[in-house]
């Protein structure tokens, strides 16, 4: 017995085969009549509706655009500057004032000194002779003294470079990640090790990729290649040595493990690429800093501390194509050709370092794609231990993001000797405005979404530039060359 909803079906389906009958019929008669008509139902290309998808002249149009608009800055910029490009300059920026004492240089050793109490640390609470509670306590405070360490020489000391300066606190950046990751990863085997009483029941996570079967499909053609299969699994405590410490600290990651997957060979023309990569994009990224954007960064000074506005959005608009593009040649410098050329040095075979963050349809995807060894660190040192103490999945991510709030800040503040706090809140401003790309992308499609993370992408870096510059300048020359700028 058919029921009322199978009947009505029915009855529509025949209404609609009844209805393309008709249209056949319709069209057939059509085509048979004398005067040759050559009109159908069909809708314009721009409508919803037809189904056209095929935008590749657009494409080629809008780059044809993007190319004429950056050949005329090009010209303006040569016109207006002449050429700028100077290696002397950066030379001299990248030695120390006190070129006795070279402190750059002095703390960039002096790193070595928490790395091994770090190590001697945990060797005493793997064998008992330090307890626990004191083993914490000595660990944090290691910690605390690394992230300090370039704070107070860098503002109380004199003669230390700006590129000096930054490449220290670059530094102690990531060895403060590394040694975190190295001291929870031993902490998690230490526990499993005295709850089971056998050292060789330690959880899955400390065991290597290199350690399992290799599967059809694994490696592939131009890969990471010939993975080691044979290496020895290394077992907690065995790690505690130097050997083991100092390759994670020159591995290409932030996340420790007692045994990291490893190549066999180092691929010589790869390699080779990488070199090449690095070195040419570099003179690149000189380039573009030296031609364009101190030019474009001097000149918004006056106008962005005279709050004009209209000449302060023109400055920020001409420099953040410049800056853009020394962003994205940053991004691919860094984290393709200088991490893979350290893996390969390493034997390191886990090269994922970036996913496609340039189809992000919100902010939240952009900031898990873009930086992999940071995302993997802070999923899972910090999001997973917050939500396993009980902290909600919000909380864990807002302390994810105060975290890099923080160091974005340390980067640029400790450099420049301007404790400000504007790339701290500029990060923790990626929390409402992920709110916004996520409303974006729902309510008018993950494209519009894209364009949410571009914008702020595009506009927020060269608007954090011309803040720190201001500020700079104020700070450590006055309103003496504010004055001398406003004659030029």
């Amino acid at each position: 017995m058919t029921g009322d909803g199978d009947g009505l079906r029915y009855r529509r389906a025949q209404s609609v085969t009844r209805a393309e009958e008709i249209q056949y019929e319709e069209k057939k008669a059509r085509k048979s009549q004398p005067d040759k008509p050559c009109h159908r139902p069909q809708d314009s290309l721009f409508s919803w509706t037809s189904g056209f998808d095929n935008f590749t002249g657009f494409v080629n149009w809008a780059f044809l655009l993007l190319l004429i608009g950056g050949f005329r800055l090009f010209l303006e910029n040569f016109i207006k500057y002449g050429i700028r490009v100077d290696p002397i300059q950066w030379i001299n920026l990248l030695k120390d004032e006190n070129t006795a004492d070279h402190p750059t240089l002095i703390l960039m050793i002096y790193v070595i000194v928490p790395i091994m109490a770090c190590l001697i640390i945990e060797k005493g609470l793997a064998v008992e002779i330090i307890p626990i509670k004191p083993g914490i306590v000595a660990h944090v405070v290691n910690l605390l003294v690394l992230v300090l360490i370039p704070m107070v020489a860098i503002h109380v000391r004199e003669g230390f470079s700006l590129l000096g300066a930054s490449m220290v606190s670059f530094l102690y950046s990531v060895v403060f990640l590394k040694l975190w990751s190295y001291v929870q990863v031993n902490s998690w085997c230490r526990q499993i090790l005295r709850g089971n009483g056998n050292k060789n029941n330690l959880r899955r996570q400390s065991l290597s990729y290199s350690s399992l079967p290799k599967k059809n499909g694994e490696i592939k053609n131009g890969g990471v290649d010939e993975i080691d299969h044979e290496t020895q699994t290394v077992q907690y405590p065995d790690n505690l040595n130097l050997k083991d410490l100092f390759y994670f600290m020159a591995a290409p990651t932030l996340c420790y493990e007692l045994n990291f997957p490893k190549t066999t060979r180092i691929r010589k023309r790869f390699l080779l690429k990488r070199l090449l990569e690095v070195a040419i994009g570099i003179q690149m990224m000189l380039v573009i800093v030296q031609q364009y954007i101190i030019p474009s960064v001097k000149n918004s000074l006056i106008p962005f501390s005279n709050m004009d506005i209209a000449k302060a959005t023109e400055r920020l608009l001409k420099l953040a194509l410049p800056n853009h593009l020394l962003w994205l040649c940053m991004f691919y410098i860094m984290f393709h050709s200088f991490l893979n050329l350290v893996g390969e040095l390493m034997h390191f075979a886990d090269r994922k370092f970036y996913c496609d963050w340039w189809n992000a349809n919100n902010i939240d995807t952009f900031w898990r794609t873009w930086n992999m060894p940071v995302h993997r660190w802070a999923v899972r040192h910090l999001y997973i231990p917050l939500v396993g103490m009980g902290y909600s999945k919000n909380h864990g991510a807002l302390a994810v993001f105060f975290v890099s709030a923080f160091f974005h800040e340390y980067l640029v503040s400790v450099p420049l000797k301007t404790f400000k706090i504007w790339a701290f809140l500029g990060m923790m401003a990626q929390v409402p405005l992920s709110h916004i790309s996520k409303f974006t992308e729902k309510k008018f499609g993950p494209r519009l979404g894209n364009v949410v993370v571009w914008a702020s992408i595009i506009m927020g870096q060269p608007l954090c530039i011309m803040i720190y510059y201001h500020d700079y300048v104020i700070t450590h020359y006055g309103k003496a060359l504010m004055e001398d700028y406003s004659h030029v």
